[in-house]
C-alpha cells in the first residue's frame, strides 16, 4: 500500500485553475516526482495523457507525502482532452523550430498563468521523457515556455523542469499577496530590527560602551597601547558595527571582556558583572 498524504495547510494555490500536464509519462516515478514538485510549491491538479503505467506502487513511492495529488490526477487518453477546457494552454520546447512560436521564459509564463487563470483553467504542458512534445503537440499551445538552462547540457529531468515551473508560480503567487506587498516569507531578515529577529538592535550607548569597554581589555592584556592606537581600534569598530549587533549579541562581548579581565586580574568594573551574568543566561 502507498504512504498516505502529509496533511494539507490549505487548498491549491490557484484553485485547481492552473494544471500541469503530463503527456505519455513513460517512467511511473517521475509521476511521483512532479507530484513531489507541485505539493511543495503549493499546486494539485494533475493531469496525465496516456502514461505508461500508473497508477502503481512506484509512482506513490516517489511522491514522498505528495500522494493526495496523485490520488486525485486525472488520466486521459488524449492532449486534447486534457486541454479542451482551458482558456491557456503553454508547452515547454526547445527554441530554434522552423515556424518561429510565441515563446516565454518560466517567470513570464508564471505571470501569464495567474492572469489567465481568473478567466478559466491554465495547462502547462510538459512532454515525454525522451524527446519532449511533438510539433502537432506544441502547436496546440498558445505560448512555448523555454527554461534557459546551459547549453552545452540543456536536457533537464522531467520533475525538474516541472519544479522550475512550480516555483516561478509559487513566486509569483507570493509577491502578490497582502495587496502588492508581497508575502512575509520573500522579505529578508538579515539584521537586527528586521521582521522576524528576536531581539532589538542595540542602541548607539550599548555600542559605545562595548568599543569602551574592548579598547580597555585589549590596554589590560598588553594588546594595545593608547599613546601608539595605530588603526586597531578603528578597524575592531569597522567590523562590529559592520555586524550591526542586538542588545543580546552586546551582552554576550561585554560578559566574554569583563570574563577576560577577571582571569587576568584585572576586573575594576561591578557594573560589567552584570552584562556577564546577562550573557551567561542566553548560552544554550
Amino acid at each position: 500500500m502507498h504512504k498516505s498524504a502529509m496533511p494539507q495547510e490549505g487548498t491549491d494555490t490557484f484553485d485547481d485553475q492552473i494544471r500541469i500536464v503530463l503527456v505519455e509519462t513513460s517512467h511511473s516515478g517521475n509521476i511521483g516526482a512532479v507530484a513531489r514538485a507541485m505539493k511543495n510549491m503549493a499546486l494539485g491538479s494533475l493531469w496525465l495523457v496516456n502514461p505508461v503505467s500508473f497508477p502503481d506502487e512506484t509512482s506513490y513511492a516517489r511522491a514522498a507525502g505528495a500522494s493526495d495529488v496523485l490520488d486525485n490526477a486525472r488520466v486521459v487518453n488524449s492532449l486534447d482532452e486534457a486541454i479542451e477546457d482551458c482558456v491557456c494552454v503553454m508547452g515547454t520546447s526547445a527554441r530554434g523550430r522552423k515556424v518561429p512560436w510565441p515563446v516565454i521564459a518560466p517567470p513570464d509564463a508564471a505571470a501569464m498563468a495567474s492572469e489567465h487563470s481568473g478567466a478559466g483553467p491554465v495547462a502547462v504542458v510538459f512532454g515525454r521523457e525522451n524527446h519532449g512534445l511533438s510539433n502537432e503537440e506544441l502547436q496546440r499551445c498558445h505560448f512555448h515556455i523555454h527554461i534557459p538552462s546551459n547549453p552545452d547540457y540543456s536536457s533537464l529531468n522531467l520533475s525538474m523542469a516541472v519544479q522550475v515551473m512550480c516555483y516561478e508560480l509559487r513566486m509569483h503567487y507570493l509577491r502578490g499577496l497582502e495587496g502588492g506587498d508581497g508575502s512575509p516569507y520573500l522579505k529578508p531578515m538579515t539584521a537586527p530590527g528586521d521582521a522576524g529577529w528576536d531581539v532589538p538592535p542595540a542602541p548607539v550607548r550599548d555600542v559605545e560602551g562595548f568599543f569602551e569597554h574592548l579598547e580597555q581589555v585589549l590596554v589590560d592584556v598588553d594588546f594595545h597601547r593608547r599613546e601608539k592606537p595605530g588603526l586597531l581600534m578603528t578597524r575592531l569598530r569597522r567590523l562590529f558595527q559592520r555586524a550591526k549587533l542586538d542588545q543580546t549579541e552586546i551582552n554576550i562581548l561585554r560578559g566574554v571582556l569583563t570574563a577576560v579581565q577577571k582571569s587576568a586580574g584585572t576586573d575594576r568594573s561591578g557594573s560589567n558583572t552584570l552584562k556577564a551574568g546577562s550573557a551567561a543566561g542566553e548560552q544554550e
